[in-house]
C-alpha cells in the first residue's frame, strides 16, 4: 500500500498590517536580498542623521526596533543602543546584533523620563493604531536637546499608490505590510511634535533609481547565486508625497 502524499499547509493570510507577518517572515531580516531589503537602505539613511553622541553613557532609544537593522550603522558613535518591539523573534535578532532590547509597546515604554540622547523612530509610525501616541512617547523619553529621528510615509493618494500598489509588487516590501489609512500626514506630524516642544523638520526620500534598477536585476538573477554588488542609496528628493525623513530636537 502506497503512503499518503504528505498535506501540504497554505500560507496564512493575515490582514493588512498584521504584526503576526514579522513573525511569518522572520528569516528575512538579514537577508540582504529577501523581503524587508528596503528597510536596510533605510536604516542606514536614518543612521546618517545621528551625530556621534557628546557623553559618555549616551543613550538612543530605537522605536520599533525590529531585528536591529540600524545596530551596523551606529557601530562606533559612542551610544548605548536599546530597541523596543513587539515582536519577539524579531528582538532575538536583535539582541545577537548588540542591541539591548524591551519587549514592549511603542507607545508605553518602561523607560525613564528624559533618558535618551536620541530617539529613532524608523518605519514604525504608519504601522501603530495613533502614531500622535507614539509622538508623545518620544517626546517623553527625550532629554532636553535630545534627537528624534524618524521616516515614515505621507497620507497622501499618491503616497498609497507607490508604497501599495506598487511598491508591495516589487521584492523589497512584503505584500499587505501596510494599511494605507495609517499613513501620516506630514504637516499633522510637524504640527503634533512641535505641542511636544520637538521642533521637527522634514524632508521627502526615496531610493535611488539606477541602484535600485540594478539592484532588482541582480536579485532577479540570483538563481545562479546570491545577490551581489553596493545596496540602493535612499537620496533626498524636492517631494514628501511619499516617503518622508524628520529630524528635531526636544527644547527646554
Amino acid at each position: 500500500m502506497r503512503d499518503a502524499a504528505p498535506v501540504s499547509t497554505p500560507p496564512r493570510v493575515l490582514p493588512p498590517n498584521d504584526p503576526r507577518q514579522y513573525d511569518d517572515l522572520a528569516d528575512e531580516w538579514w537577508r540582504p536580498d529577501g523581503a524587508f531589503a528596503m528597510l536596510h537602505w533605510l536604516a542606514r539613511a536614518r543612521a546618517d542623521l545621528v551625530p556621534p553622541a557628546t557623553r559618555p553613557g549616551a543613550l538612543l532609544v530605537d522605536l520599533g526596533c525590529g531585528a536591529g537593522l540600524l545596530a551596523p550603522h551606529l557601530a562606533g558613535r559612542g551610544y548605548r543602543h536599546v530597541g523596543v518591539d513587539l515582536t519577539r523573534s524579531a528582538l532575538a535578532q536583535a539582541a545577537a546584533h548588540g542591541v539591548r532590547v524591551v519587549n514592549g509597546d511603542a507607545t508605553a515604554v518602561p523607560l525613564a523620563d528624559g533618558c535618551a540622547d536620541v530617539v529613532a523612530a524608523g518605519e514604525l509610525l504608519e504601522h501603530v493604531p495613533d502614531w500622535r501616541l507614539v509622538v508623545a512617547e518620544a517626546a517623553r523619553l527625550l532629554r532636553p536637546g535630545g534627537l528624534l529621528v524618524l521616516d515614515t510615509l505621507n497620507d497622501t493618494l499618491i503616497s498609497r499608490v507607490v508604497a501599495v500598489h506598487i511598491g508591495e509588487r516589487l521584492p523589497t516590501v512584503p505584500r499587505g505590510i501596510h494599511d494605507p489609512r495609517l499613513f501620516v500626514d506630514a504637516g499633522e506630524l510637524v504640527a503634533e511634535c512641535a505641542r511636544h516642544d520637538v521642533d521637527l523638520r522634514v524632508r521627502g526620500v526615496r531610493p535611488q533609481v539606477r541602484g535600485t534598477l540594478a539592484w532588482l536585476a541582480r536579485r532577479a538573477r540570483r538563481d545562479a547565486g546570491p545577490a551581489t554588488g553596493a545596496a540602493p542609496r535612499i537620496v533626498p528628493t524636492w517631494s514628501t508625497a511619499v516617503l518622508y525623513q524628520g529630524r528635531g530636537r526636544r527644547q527646554g
